[in-house]
């Protein structure tokens, strides 16, 4: 296991610098300039703009910029946003947990919801319920995410005024609720963003699993579990849902980028302020730091969440354990 982790986080290093050096070329190739509002602005001194071209290194050829973008990459310094007025730290620090709060929710139900539909449309193979949720998924499977989002606003904002539209908290009386209040508030808020991308994730996995149970009930183990008498929901639930579960799993390092790419679409229409909104907003104000930032820790979350698929997925199938440390 040592090693499978060890060879896991050298490739997550590898991959995280990729993505930094990607990122780096592609903005300076971008047309436009971080200092763009200082430059177009009249009423603001040359001797100005030059020493904060130098303050920032803006000022220096291509690779000793990308020399000082490492350095200070590998020191933790972001950088200084120019759109938002403070270091990148902070402004990612202030954005990331509510991403990752509309990330985890959206990821938990999206697999439990995704695995149920799975195993029942499978232990109810051809009946009307497998064809109805086979519809269903494929519905969901094939809508683009942003105008689901717009669609659940509309349905539960407009026709039916269920949920708030936009942010994380009603800001006019959030202040004066109280702890529950305040809790109650938030899941509110928190409710169409996660549904739209649970949904979407969820239709994914389900047509997945259903295939993977259906693939491991027909193997000869199964058999041989029945016909030693056990009762068939424990050959369900111990050898072929488990068994099962293997290749899903492989889907949640997959998922992960879906759901930081879905983030930005779905944070935006829903005013979540997370990171895809403040991606959105760096990119319109060409705040280069920010968005390379931005692009990093991306690649770190998906680094992460295909680190975490291999474990489970050891943890799930023992022969992985065991022949784990021979290949180090």
């Amino acid at each position: 296991m040592r090693a499978l982790v060890a060879r896991r986080l050298l490739q997550a290093a590898v991959i995280v610098a990729i993505a930094a050096t990607t990122a780096f070329l592609l903005v300076q190739l971008a047309p436009g300039d971080p200092l763009g509002d200082l430059i177009e602005n009249p009423r603001v001194p040359p001797e100005v703009r030059e020493r904060l071209r130098a303050r920032w290194g803006l000022d220096r050829p291509m690779h000793e910029q990308y020399a000082l973008y490492l350095r200070n990459l590998a020191r933790g310094d972001l950088g200084w946003s120019f759109s938002q007025g403070r270091p990148v730290g902070e402004a990612i620090a202030a954005a990331l947990p509510n991403t990752l709060l509309l990330m985890s929710v959206a990821l938990i139900g999206a697999f439990v919801l995704g695995v149920a539909a799975g195993v029942i449309r499978a232990g109810r193979r051809g009946s009307v319920a497998d064809r109805a949720l086979g519809a269903g998924t494929l519905v969901f499977y094939s809508m683009p995410d942003f105008w689901l989002a717009i669609m659940a606003m509309l349905v539960f904002a407009y026709w039916i005024p269920v949920f708030p539209t936009s942010g994380m908290t009603t800001a006019v009386v959030y202040d004066y609720l109280s702890p529950l209040g305040k809790v109650i508030d938030r899941l509110r808020h928190l409710v169409l963003p996660a549904t739209t991308l649970v949904l979407l994730l969820a239709a994914i996995i389900a047509r997945y699993q259903r295939a993977a149970f259906l693939d491991v009930a027909t193997q000869d183990f199964v058999r041989t579990a029945r016909a030693k008498g056990l009762p068939e929901r424990a050959v369900l639930w111990r050898h072929v849902l488990r068994n099962a579960l293997l290749p899903v799993i492989t889907l949640l390092g997959l998922a992960l980028p879906m759901l930081v790419g879905g983030a930005v679409f779905i944070e935006q229409v829903f005013a979540w302020p997370g990171i895809g909104r403040l991606a959105v907003a760096a990119i319109a104000a060409r705040d280069h730091s920010l968005v390379m930032a931005i692009v990093v820790m991306g690649s770190v979350l998906v680094t992460l969440g295909s680190l975490l698929a291999d474990l489970l997925y050891a943890v799930a199938d023992p022969r992985l354990r065991l022949h784990a440390p021979t290949h180090a």
